[in-house]
């Protein structure tokens, strides 16, 4: 039988750790295909390029895959580019990451893992942003990949619902601590920020963004709960940002 083909990318640059964990496991399941950043592009949420030039290079890092680019551009461009003009057609399945810290909660908004999935997925194409809850260059991603084939290939099985595109998060747990996968909601919270400003020594003022996480929400039903109790949580999320509950509402306005 034909092998799937997988488009891979990430966030964290086409080098990254997580990235190549990830290239791993879908070379056991398909054909592998990976576009992803040049350097890394943390937190740049569904940018694309559009006041600049995007450049592609060709690598070799892996000799057992004939495609393989590395792009100047955002996350979500390295899906747009491989799409129209690296396979000229729509792979089966779109893996993104294994990132390289948290992309649960408000913090999917930010995400350019993530970002590179939902791009997948307005294209049509069955798409899963994989995360772990280690920010480390050299964090540990042998005790999930069972858990990426696992989910990778029950989505190249059964797909997806039109404009669904699932979030993986993994807690950072020994294999034997795992107690599972929740199918979970995604828990309301949000960053308390702040700037820290500060003067260079030529006298210009300048700022740190950071800040708190602060989880509002008590249920146990979240992606948060999960994490936090020894679970992997799987958030099925959309693009459609319609708050469909409010439109009677704003009906009733009479605008």
């Amino acid at each position: 039988m034909k092998k799937p083909l997988i488009l891979v990318t990430n966030d964290d640059s086409i080098v990254a750790p997580g990235i190549r964990a990830l290239i791993e496991v879908m070379k056991e399941i398909g054909e592998v295909v990976v576009v992803a950043p040049d350097s890394p592009q943390s937190a740049m949420g569904h940018a694309i390029t559009i006041n600049d030039t995007i450049t592609l290079s060709k690598v070799n890092l892996d000799k057992e895959i004939d495609k393989e680019y590395s792009c100047s551009g955002t996350p979500v461009d390295c899906v747009k580019i491989a799409v129209h003009e690296i396979l000229k057609k729509k792979p089966d399945l779109c893996v993104s990451g294994i990132n390289h810290g948290s992309n649960s909660s408000i913090n999917v908004i930010y995400s350019g893992t993530m970002s590179a999935a939902v791009e997948a997925g307005i294209e049509g194409i069955p798409a899963i942003g994989f995360s772990l809850l280690d920010y480390s260059w050299d964090a540990d991603f042998e005790p999930f990949k069972k858990y990426v084939k696992n989910i990778a290939q029950k989505v190249l099985k059964k797909g997806l619902p039109d404009g669904v595109i699932l979030n993986v998060n993994f807690p950072k747990l020994k294999e034997k601590d795992i107690k599972g996968i929740k199918i979970c909601r995604q828990a309301k919270a949000t960053w308390v920020e702040e700037f820290d400003k500060r003067t260079n020594p030529m006298g210009k003022e300048y700022y740190w963004l950071s800040g708190e996480f602060v989880n509002q929400d008590k249920g146990e039903d979240t992606d948060e709960w999960a994490l936090h109790n020894g679970y992997i949580s799987v958030v099925p999320v959309q693009f459609d940002l319609t708050a469909h509950h409010a439109i009677s509402q704003l009906n009733n306005w009479n605008l």
